[in-house]
C-alpha cells in the first residue's frame, strides 16, 4: 500500500461514524480551515529556520489538513482527494506550455506575462470574471494588498513607477494627519488603512515582499531589544526605572552588537 493511501485509509477511519474519533467526526470545514491556516505557516517557519527535519514533519501536517478536507468533501458528494490531485496536475500542465506543451511551445520557451494570462482566461470561464476574481478574503491583509494591487496592475490599473507611490504615501500620510486632527475614530482607521495599502505597493514596485519584510523587521526587533533587556538587567537595573534617553543610548548600543 502507498504511504498516500494509507494516510486516505486513516483519515477515513478518524471520520468513520461508528468507530471514528469523536473529535475528528464532529469538525466541518469551518472548523478545520484555521488549523489549515496555522500548519502552512508551520511550515514557513521552518523553512525560515532550515529546520528540515521539522519540515518533513510540518508538510505532513500540512498535507493531512488537504486530506481531512478531500475527506469531508468525500462524503458530502463534492469531490475526493483524487479530484484534488489530478485537478492540480491539469493545472500545472495548462500552465507551463514551454515544459509540457507541442514542440513549437517547448521551443519558445517561457513566455513573459503567460502564467497571468493563462490564470486570466481560467477566470474568464468561472462566474466572477472580475480582474480581483480568486484573491482569497482569508489571506493575510498584507498578502492581499499586494496581490490586489499586483492584479489591478495588469490592467493599467497602477503608477507608472515607484516615485508616484510615494507621492501616494505622503498624499495619504497627510489625509491621516487631518484624520487624527479631526479625533474621528473611524476615519483615523480608514486612513490609516490607505496608508498600509500605498506602502504594500511601493513594495510592490520595489520588488520587496511586504510580509518577508515585516517579518525581518519583527525579528530584528525582538533581536535588539532582548539584548538592551539583557544589558540592562545585567546590570542591576529595571527598564521601567530608565528615562527614554537611557533607554536610547542603551537600545543604540544593542543594534551594534546584534545587528
Amino acid at each position: 500500500m502507498s504511504s498516500i493511501n494509507k494516510l486516505l485509509e486513516v483519515m477515513a477511519s478518524l471520520r468513520d461514524t461508528q468507530s471514528g474519533c469523536p473529535w475528528d467526526q464532529k469538525q466541518s470545514f469551518a472548523t478545520i480551515a484555521p488549523y489549515t491556516v496555522e500548519e502552512a505557516y508551520e511550515v514557513a517557519d521552518a523553512i525560515s529556520r532550515e529546520d528540515f527535519v521539522g519540515l518533513k514533519d510540518e508538510l505532513g501536517d500540512l498535507l493531512f489538513q488537504v486530506v481531512f478536507h478531500a475527506r469531508m468533501a468525500e462524503e458530502a458528494g463534492f469531490f475526493d482527494f483524487d479530484d484534488v490531485a489530478g485537478a492540480i496536475a491539469d493545472k500545472m500542465l495548462r500552465r507551463h506550455p514551454h515544459v509540457f506543451g507541442d514542440a513549437a511551445q517547448r521551443a519558445a520557451g517561457p513566455v513573459a506575462g503567460s502564467w497571468e494570462q493563462i490564470k486570466a482566461n481560467e477566470r474568464a470561464q468561472g462566474d466572477d470574471v472580475s480582474t480581483l476574481a480568486g484573491v482569497a478574503k482569508a489571506l493575510p491583509a498584507l498578502k492581499r494588498a499586494q496581490k490586489l494591487g499586483k492584479r489591478a496592475g495588469t490592467v493599467g490599473f497602477d503608477w507608472p513607477d515607484r516615485r508616484g507611490v510615494q507621492a501616494k504615501i505622503r498624499e495619504e500620510l497627510d489625509e491621516l494627519e487631518a484624520a487624527v486632527g479631526g479625533r474621528s475614530a473611524p476615519e483615523i482607521e480608514e486612513e490609516f488603512g490607505d496608508l498600509l495599502f500605498a506602502v504594500v505597493n511601493l513594495a510592490r514596485h520595489l520588488d520587496v515582499d511586504p510580509e518577508k519584510a515585516l517579518a525581518s523587521a519583527n525579528n530584528k526587533f525582538e533581536r535588539r531589544f532582548r539584548d538592551m533587556e539583557s544589558a540592562i538587567i545585567e546590570a542591576g537595573e529595571s527598564l521601567e526605572d530608565q528615562t527614554l534617553e537611557v533607554l536610547d543610548k542603551a537600545w543604540r548600543a544593542a543594534k551594534k552588537r546584534v545587528g
